[in-house]
Formats: C-alpha cells, structure tokens, sequence
C-alpha cells in the first residue's frame, strides 16, 4: 500500500487553501507522514506599491506567520505529529513544486482550486494548474470542503 511520507499544502488564506488545508491534515494523520505548511508571499504583486509603503511587506509577513501559527496548532491539536511551517518570497507558481517541494522531499503536495490572486488568475492561469504541470509527485487539488473523517 502507497503511504505518502511528506504532504506539503500551499496556504493563502482562501477559503478553498483551507479546505485543502483540512484534507492534509487527515491524510498526514492517516499516513503518519509530516506535514509541511507553505505560504508564499508574491513580491510581484507589491512591488509597485512598496516604493510608496514599506511595510507592506512587513505586513505581509506577519500575516503568513500568524496564518501558519494558527494552522500548526489546528494540525496538532488534531494529532500529527510532525508540522513545520515555512513562509517564502517570490512566485508561488514556481517556488511551490520546485523549491519547497524539493527541500521537504514532499510526495503529495495538496493546495486549493483557486486562490486569492483572481487577476494573475485570469492572465496567466492559476496556482495550481502550475503546481499540477511543474511537480515531480502527486498533486491532489481542492475544490470542496468535504472531509474525509
């Protein structure tokens, strides 16, 4: 039987990030596998604007750590075991399958249908449909809030 050892998901927020969020955690729980929470700060999309307000990427920062925090504790307080929580700069797109995903030798990596960056959506496709084409494991996409219990 396939166990998958490290499940990493991609969290933004959104209210699908934290379906897929809920899902991981009883895949890491029915696996025994360490769970691994990402969330990836777009520095694109502020750059224009930080010439103008610098903390915007302070702000931003605090945010992914108390959006992390928060789901570490949900997740053991859920019982697995094994969380760690990272919180990176640059294109999700990318940085998710290739950079991250390599660092905890992630065998599933779960992340939700649709995020909060509608705009980048419409122009150039979605998070997740990159993460689909780019990983080098399997990718389970988030369109409900049904969970498995």
């Amino acid at each position: 039987m396939l166990k998958y050892k490290h499940v990493l998901v991609a969290v933004d927020g959104s209210k699908e990030a934290e379906w897929a969020f809920k899902k991981s955690v009883q895949i890491a729980k029915r696996n025994g596998a360490s769970l691994n929470l990402v969330h990836v700060i777009d520095t694109r999309s502020f750059a224009a604007i930080e010439a103008y307000d610098r903390s915007i990427a302070e702000r931003a920062t605090k945010y992914g750590n108390e959006l992390l925090n928060d789901y570490k504790k949900e997740a053991e307080t859920a019982g697995v075991t094994h969380v760690n929580t990272f919180v990176e700069y640059g294109s999700p797109k990318s940085i998710i399958p290739k950079d991250i995903a390599k660092q905890v030798e992630a065998d599933l990596i779960i992340c939700g249908a649709t995020g909060l960056n509608a705009m980048e959506r419409f122009l150039i496709g979605s998070v997740s449909e990159h993460i689909t084409r780019a990983a080098n494991c399997d990718v389970l996409i988030v369109r409900t809030d049904d969970i498995d219990e």
